[in-house]
């Protein structure tokens, strides 16, 4: 569910399982976070990926983009909180999860129709109706990733969740590309909208799925409150530890430093560049495969060395790639930057996700979730405001001295803030918190050759030369 889906479970055996062929606890529980996550992923690929290209074709502005990127996700994290406050009015927690995921199907229906009822409020209507879509996924995420999480050992959650997220990546993938190659075939046509009305039909359909085949799973652990179990004045108060408060203030200022940039790339590649929505999409499909190609790894590392290790490399990292957009306009550049965005945002978001987890105890994740949800979706609102205040200040032509730099549109060099402004949260907020759990330890400068594409090569280098006997 939104930003805390992540990871499928595997049929490799886990440490401490000596039975391979023995049927686990909750099998089917697990395989059912794999399966909603593959509906998901072609909800995500063929629909909410291309939310903010329907928008345009609303005749959008910049300032829409920014609203329909930030308030939606505002208001869906709030009811994370309500989600945890009603819980008990759900006789099970899947119970709980299915009328969410119903109403998220649901959704896409006024996501489409809306727009085409008032068509001159069209954005404004195509936003009221996403935020609805949003709500839904929020009031669904807390108790969802209580369940999933207790289906799993502390020692491979980084791993099932990575392979879940691999699964959503792939079908993400192949989603994106059809849907990008539908977009295509109907814009030759003139007939955009019958393009995104069957997009966003098969994608209220796939999520109609995953609420059927939660119907099926009948092996979920029953949810038992603890005896002590805290409201959420008392949780703020005394259930946060240090660590967790400084891990929240990062990840906050993180989101809004990214949302600087993140509403208007649809703009700079659909609109400054005129990409085809094929490109476009193609662009999108390099980030889904970096990330497809990554996150086992990524999940191992954490697993191992810790979620602190993992958000150490990849916040420093994630300042970079929106700078490079400074260095070039080829569609072949572009895309070869998206792809090493999905690499490291794989591994950022498996951090940011699991650091939850490992941070506070059993009984307070769904509390944790929320509020997590809460304080990134404040930063989200923060970040694509100065956003779209950037982009109507700042200039396409920067006088530095007597270096010149122009630019398509000024939208570059917002990119070039929103690195900057990424680098800063990570290089003063990473050191002030730490690795809740116990993790093998190792130099930094060794973990390095560690990482996802570095690993592989460190490994062919030190592979003996093949010789003839």
């Amino acid at each position: 569910m939104t930003v805390q889906s992540v990871l499928p479970h595997s049929s490799e055996q886990v440490p401490g399982n000596h039975h391979p062929t023995s049927i686990r606890p909750h099998e089917s529980g697990r395989r059912f976070g794999v399966r909603d996550g593959l509906f998901q992923a072609v909800a995500q690929g063929a629909g909410e990926q291309y939310l903010s290209a329907f928008a345009l074709l609303l005749h959008a502005t910049p300032f829409h983009l920014s609203i329909l990127s930030a308030i939606p996700q505002l208001l869906g994290t709030w009811a994370q909180l309500v989600s945890v406050k009603v819980a008990h009015w759900f006789p099970s927690r899947a119970s709980q999860v299915f009328w969410g995921i119903i109403g998220q199907s649901v959704a896409w229906i006024p996501i489409f129709a809306l727009p085409l009822l008032w068509p001159r409020q069209g954005p404004w209507m195509l936003i009221a109706a996403v935020a609805v879509y949003f709500t839904f996924t929020h009031f669904t995420s807390p108790v969802w990733n209580s369940l999933i999480t207790d289906l799993l050992e502390p020692n491979e959650r980084g791993m099932y969740f990575a392979r879940r997220a691999r699964t959503i990546a792939m079908t993400s993938f192949v989603a994106l590309c059809l849907a990008g190659a539908l977009l295509s075939f109907f814009e030759q046509q003139q007939l955009l909208w019958v393009g995104f009305s069957v997009m966003f039909l098969i994608a209220g359909l796939c999520r109609s799925a995953s609420a059927f085949l939660l119907m099926k799973v009948s092996d979920l652990p029953p949810h038992e409150p603890s005896s002590n179990s805290t409201g959420f004045r008392v949780f703020l108060r005394t259930g946060m530890s240090k660590n967790f408060r400084r891990f929240l203030l990062f990840s906050g200022l993180m989101h809004s430093a990214v949302l600087v940039a993140g509403p208007f790339f649809v703009i700079y590649l659909l609109q400054d560049l005129h990409l085809a929505h094929w490109q476009y999409g193609t662009w999108l499909a390099a980030g889904i495969i970096g990330q497809f190609l990554t996150l086992p790894a990524w999940g191992q590392f954490g697993d191992r060395f810790g979620n602190k290790a993992l958000l150490s490399f990849t916040g420093l990292l994630v300042a970079f790639l929106p700078m490079l957009y400074l260095c070039g306009t080829t569609w072949s550049f572009l895309v070869t930057v998206n792809f090493f965005g999905g690499v490291v945002w794989a591994g950022l978001g498996l951090g940011l996700n699991n650091y939850v987890f490992d941070a506070v105890q059993p009984a307070d994740r769904a509390k944790a979730v929320a509020i997590s949800s809460v304080v990134n979706a404040i930063g989200w609102t923060m970040g694509t405001m100065i956003g779209s205040v950037l982009i109507n200040t700042l200039p396409a032509k920067l006088q530095v001295g007597a270096l010149t730099l122009e630019s398509v549109s000024n939208l570059p060099f917002i990119f070039f803030l929103s690195g900057l402004l990424r680098l800063i949260v990570s290089a003063t907020l990473l050191r002030t918190f730490h690795e809740p759990r116990q993790v093998e330890q190792r130099a930094h400068h060794r973990l390095l050759w560690e990482l996802p594409l570095l690993k592989p090569l460190r490994q062919l280098s030190r592979r003996p030369p093949i010789t003839n006997q």
